[in-house]
């Protein structure tokens, strides 16, 4: 972890060009970035991790350090950085490159980068949290392709094995829901991208949908979302170990609509915050931090 570095520097973090002197980011020091689509979730497991941990005030609401604007929220429990990223690779791409610059000037390392999210399964019961094995795209490949400069980069999307398999350590300790290791396919679009009908538009059959998400199966991808391809690939290139950790609200082989109740759905979103709340506890005393 870092303490105090007195850095101090113009830098571009949330949209807002700001003198920023990184004592005021609560005496900075963390092994944990947790990044999520809801700000609302964030927020929540800002304060959930802040319980785990035994902090004071884990009652209170957490500030957010990004109040100044509204592009995303950033929360802080300890040793735990809790930040929102909205929806899409666009997206979470911005949060993560200002991300990076300030785990930079900060001076931070030896930090894990954790996602936690909502996924669509395939073959998995709803409610099945999927750690992922390898990020890949709609053609079931490795790879995040990026237009810089008017020509495609391709960039590896491997995350840490190692990490995979600790994650699933923690899933089987805590016993209280199916937790298993897939990939995990990420599309530019929630609707066409992801083999659904019910978009604004559509251009296939239920039949080629099928045949679709049967050959996902077959090719090892357990869940779809729309932000592990940059996650993984972001993290790679900065030499961080990452990983994404996602529950699954239904199971798109049975459809494209959710149906389960409010309530219901909400507790499923708990589940990876349990599931990374014990890996997080479990490395902080291992390391005898807590």
């Amino acid at each position: 972890p870092i303490g105090l570095c007195g850095f101090s520097e113009v830098i571009n973090i949330n949209g807002v060009s700001a003198q920023l002197h990184f004592s005021t980011l609560c005496l900075l020091f963390f092994f944990f970035v947790c990044v999520g689509g809801s700000s609302r979730r964030m927020k929540a497991f800002a304060r959930f991790m802040a319980a785990e941990l035994g902090l004071p005030d884990a009652e209170a609401d957490p500030p957010n350090i990004c109040a100044g604007t509204d592009r995303y929220a950033m929360y802080k429990a300890g040793p735990v950085l809790s930040v929102s990223h909205g929806i899409g690779v666009p997206s979470i791409c911005v949060v993560l490159h200002e991300l990076l610059k300030l785990l930079h000037h900060a001076r931070c390392t030896d930090v894990t980068v954790i996602r936690i999210g909502t996924s669509g399964g395939i073959g998995l019961e709803p409610g099945t949290v999927v750690v992922t094995q390898q990020a890949v795209d709609g053609a079931f490949q490795p790879r995040f392709e990026q237009m810089i400069l008017g020509r495609p980069v391709v960039r590896g999307t491997e995350l840490d094995g190692g990490l995979v398999a600790e994650l699933l350590l923690c899933g089987r300790e805590l016993s209280q829901f199916e937790t298993v290791a897939g990939n995990t396919m990420c599309t530019m679009d929630f609707y066409e991208g992801q083999a659904r009908l019910d978009g604004a538009f559509c251009c296939f059959s239920e039949r080629d949908k099928q045949e679709y998400l049967a050959r996902a199966y077959e090719a090892g991808v357990r869940n779809i979302e729309m932000e592990a391809l940059v996650l993984a690939a972001m993290c790679k290139l900065g030499g961080l170990q990452a990983a994404v950790v996602c529950v699954t609200l239904l199971d798109r082989l049975q459809g494209d609509q959710l149906s389960g109740s409010h309530e219901l759905l909400e507790s499923f979103q708990q589940r990876p915050q349990r599931l990374v709340g014990l890996f997080i506890r479990k490395r902080l005393q291992a390391s005898g931090s807590v």
